[in-house]
């Protein structure tokens, strides 16, 4: 993946596996991609990447909870066109999806030629999440071949013209807290609040741990991860969507070459109809 300098100095690094080693915060928007130029550039050429209808885009993100996933994916929708982007969001597998290997429920929900898609979580809770609250017996898992599945399946969709960006959320355990109370203090949050929540808080170290594991075992050149502060989320959304704008420019720089015979017949009907 080619990379400017910007989006370089978020991109993980295999010899800090912590997420303690990398910033939560980014104190201040100055000097950071304008939001709203980012969002005007991912529309504009998310529209030329459907036009072009040649190459597909899966942007994944993952935090811990409260760390802003939805907020996240909905401010980079801003002015995107509906038609060609899409977001699903992963929970716990249930029903079918127990019964069937961990990818078999991605597969559907992947971006066509011309689409980009958002998940929100995504096929790397299979080796994060699952760790923690397993669906099956614990000892039938093997994560080894987990983390080779993925990075095969990840290069798969790279060499067929998926270009992936996964990103990490990267929220203090101060900061987690606040956002826990604010659920509980302001009524239109409150609907959030659930008994997993809880769950999640207690054990928010050990998901942690795991996480950094998938990131060690998952980044790879074709398909890497970046680490981003998210404690200040106007930081993080300057941020992302200056990631996101970069690789679709680079993607889809213009629209495809117009047919000269399609539109000379074109303004011919609409002459014969009268229009000038």
């Amino acid at each position: 993946m080619e990379l400017s300098a910007f989006a370089r100095s978020f991109l993980f690094n295999a010899k800090k596996p912590r997420f303690r080693d990398y910033p939560t915060l980014e104190e201040s928007t100055k000097g950071l991609p304008g939001l709203e130029a980012n969002l005007e550039r991912i529309g504009e050429h998310q529209r030329r990447l459907w036009a072009n209808q040649s190459k597909a885009v899966l942007l994944v993100i993952h935090g811990p909870d409260t760390s802003g996933k939805d907020s996240l994916i909905r401010t980079l929708a801003t002015f995107t066109d509906p038609a060609g982007f899409h977001a699903w969001s992963f929970g716990r597998p249930k029903g079918a999806e127990t019964r069937h290997d961990f990818l078999w429920r991605v597969a559907p929900l992947l971006p066509g030629f011309g689409e980009m898609v958002a998940f929100n979580r995504s096929h790397h809770e299979a080796v994060i999440a699952e760790r923690v609250w397993p669906i099956h017996e614990y000892e039938s898992y093997n994560w080894e071949n987990r983390y080779k599945s993925i990075r095969h399946f990840e290069s798969h969709l790279v060499e067929e013209g998926t270009h992936l960006i996964k990103v990490w959320l990267n929220l203090s355990e101060d900061e987690h807290r606040q956002r826990l109370i604010k659920r509980l203090d302001k009524p239109r949050k409150r609907w959030k609040f659930d008994r997993s929540d809880i769950d999640g808080w207690e054990k928010r170290h050990q998901y942690e741990a795991f996480a950094e594991q998938a990131l060690l075992a998952t980044h790879t050149e074709e398909a890497p991860w970046f680490v981003v502060p998210a404690d200040n989320k106007p930081a993080t959304r300057r941020i992302v969507s200056a990631l996101l704008a970069e690789q679709l420019q680079r993607l889809a720089p213009d629209y495809p070459k117009e047919d000269e015979e399609v539109l000379d017949e074109y303004r011919r009907l609409l002459a014969r109809s009268g229009v000038e």
